[in-house]
């Protein structure tokens, strides 16, 4: 059988063609896979992007219309457009995670450098003991075994969103809940 050229494979998927995806997915998903993984450095962050994309654009297909151009520079849009949100949801991350620790930091007394990091450290296990469950475990597997928001998904089996809700909502609470204290101390 013959495969479909690029422009019927287009055709094909603005008009709802499961096979046209699934082809598609055939022809572009290693490409769209390289992209993702040369602007985000991280193989699970990439396969996550990419399957975002597909998912996505098979959502959104009426957005898509072959006349303004081929299926496949529509889906590398897509695919800049999915790794600018996971920089940027990345980016949020360290900006929690910096708060948190500075806001720790700033809440201990000046000691020498080892002295402050075990206080850190006692500090920061404290807080994460007070927070619930789901928040506790995320944001534990994130600080102690460096894990991505996707791999702890997989180990979990919670969804990528609940374990990103979770993570965000727990940092968010420890910012909080030291920033009370560190004003009530300070």
């Amino acid at each position: 059988m013959k495969s479909p050229s690029d422009d019927d494979l287009g055709h094909g998927f603005a008009e709802g063609d499961e096979s046209c995806l699934n082809e598609a997915y055939r022809r572009w998903g290693a490409l769209l896979f390289t992209v993702a993984l040369r602007r985000l450095g991280d193989p699970e962050e990439a396969k996550d992007v990419t399957q975002q994309v597909f998912v996505g654009a098979w959502r959104g297909r009426e957005n898509y219309d072959p006349k303004r151009g081929s299926l496949k520079a529509w889906l590398m849009g897509v695919t800049h457009k999915k790794v600018a949100d996971q920089l940027t949801r990345r980016s949020r991350h360290l900006r929690d995670v910096q708060a948190v620790t500075t806001q720790a930091a700033a809440s201990s007394p000046q000691q020498d450098g080892a002295a402050d990091s075990v206080l850190d450290f006692v500090l920061l296990t404290d807080e994460l003991e007070k927070l619930p469950e789901q928040q506790r475990t995320v944001l534990k597997m994130a600080f102690y075994e460096d894990l991505t928001q996707a791999q702890i998904a997989q180990r979990t089996g919670l969804p990528l969103g609940t374990v990103k809700s979770n993570t965000r909502r727990g940092l968010l609470r420890m910012k909080n809940r030291l920033e009370v204290d560190g004003g009530a101390h300070g």
